[in-house]
């Protein structure tokens, strides 16, 4: 364990540091361990790469001998955070918010340590009434300080949009949370993102009008924020043609998530103008082997030897070594051609996303299908006079092999795993093809 105050120096160096409500009296707060916590609502059942950056926060400070509380927001999930929305969110029924908050479940306990301290604010909420609500929490509240703060005010500004009362109410809920494990669990610090000052603010304030500033006149409870992440094009980070990158490979609801090679290959993909800053947040390598990688970088960028070390870094963080290495074998082995050696269960994860028909395997009996027959059913040829061109051009690759004659056909002793046959034109363009 290092010095427990050291944290902060360490997140600014990772440039996982924004602001907080008084980073001297925190400085000082942070000489013996501490308790915090960060609230993730229920929104899906699975989260996402773009929860992760508070994920890294809580690891940072677990590192530093503070002990993290994620708090999973059964109660506030339900009522939807306005923070940086453009319209509300759709209401989640009971069912669907406990499939998701068993679905998050696991995520924390692979990156937090399976002895992380989970708590489900429904669980205060849900047996106070609304009474004891409005008379213990909401009467410390003005209406006018709450629609000054940027989530409620960015939403009354746009035109045809506005906040409804529930909404409104968010920020009066994250800020109970505060007060309540403040109470009843020791907390004394809340992290987020940046677009939760104004929520955590609400809560450091409930607490110093209802618990008063310590013997010697300091504050009782503090906040901390991470920059939002953006990517250095203005895109949003964490998007991708196919979706969101997840952090779940298998989801409860049965919705597609993200393969460990999958995973590997978002962060391998990363652009050179993000990927430095992205080792700072997303790896745990030391700061200073991520300068001097982010130097070599600078001067041999076409090696990509920084996204290599991001992806492999990242993968490892969440799905373990042995899925790291299987990633890592499948994209030198997709970057070479050679895929015959990938097993049935990663070569589905590699081409999960590649174009791909399903043909009659009858047609393989015999001498087999010509090739440039079935070239011209896939994406890779419009007609057999263009997969013509195509083979005497040295352009196509069956299995990472590729094809020399025009006389060429597939067999059924062609078919990887007794099921597949890989068609690739040029270095990029893949199509599977699959034989029933």
């Amino acid at each position: 364990m290092t010095d427990p105050a050291a944290v902060l120096d360490e997140l600014k160096a990772r440039e996982l540091y924004f602001q907080t409500t008084d980073e001297a009296a925190l400085r000082e707060h942070l000489r013996r361990p501490v308790v915090l916590y960060n609230g993730f609502d229920p929104t899906a059942d699975s989260l996402t790469v773009g929860n992760l950056v508070a994920i890294m926060l809580l690891r940072v400070f677990a590192r530093h001998g503070h002990r993290p509380i994620v708090l999973m927001g059964g109660a506030t999930g339900r009522i939807g955070d306005p923070s940086g929305k453009d319209a509300e969110r759709r209401l989640l029924s009971e069912e669907q918010i406990a499939e998701n908050l068993r679905g998050q479940r696991p995520i924390f306990e692979r990156l937090l340590g399976e002895g992380v301290d989970i708590v489900d604010n429904d669980a205060w909420f849900r047996p106070m009434s609304a009474y004891a609500f409005l008379r213990d929490v909401g009467k410390h509240f003005s209406v006018n300080q709450m629609i000054a703060r940027d989530a409620v005010r960015s939403r009354l500004e746009r035109e045809g949009q506005g906040v409804s009362y529930t909404e409104f109410s968010y920020m009066l809920l994250q800020a109970y949370d505060f007060l309540y494990l403040y109470r009843e669990r020791g907390v004394t610090l809340q992290t987020a993102g940046a677009d939760q000052w104004g929520n955590i603010v609400s809560g450091v304030d409930l607490i110093r009008r209802l618990e008063g500033p310590t013997p010697a006149g300091g504050p009782r409870a503090f906040g901390l924020t991470a920059p939002l992440l953006t990517r250095a094009d203005g895109g949003k980070f964490g998007k991708t043609e196919a979706g969101a990158v997840w952090l779940s490979h298998a989801r409860p609801s049965g919705a597609a998530g993200t393969s460990p090679y999958g995973y590997y290959q978002f962060w391998l993909n990363t652009a050179d103008a993000d990927v430095r800053r992205y080792l700072l947040t997303f790896t745990e390598l030391p700061v200073e082997e991520i300068e001097a990688l982010s130097a070599r970088h600078a001067a041999a960028p076409h090696d990509r030897e920084a996204q290599r070390a991001l992806a492999r870094e990242a993968t490892r963080l969440l799905h373990g070594d042995e899925a790291t290495r299987r990633a890592e074998g499948a994209a030198r082995a997709l970057f070479a051609g050679d895929v015959r050696d990938l097993d049935a269960e990663l070569l589905a994860e590699v081409f999960a996303l590649a174009p791909a028909t399903d043909h009659d395997r009858a047609e393989l009996g015999g001498d087999g299908l010509a090739l440039v027959e079935l070239l011209a059913r896939t994406t890779l040829a419009k007609s057999k006079s263009e997969a013509r061109t195509h083979v005497q051009a040295g352009a196509i690759t069956l299995n990472g092999e590729r094809v020399t004659s025009l006389e060429a056909r597939l067999t059924e002793r062609d078919l990887l795993h007794g099921t597949v046959a890989l068609l690739r034109r040029g270095k990029k363009s893949w199509h599977v093809t699959r034989w029933r």
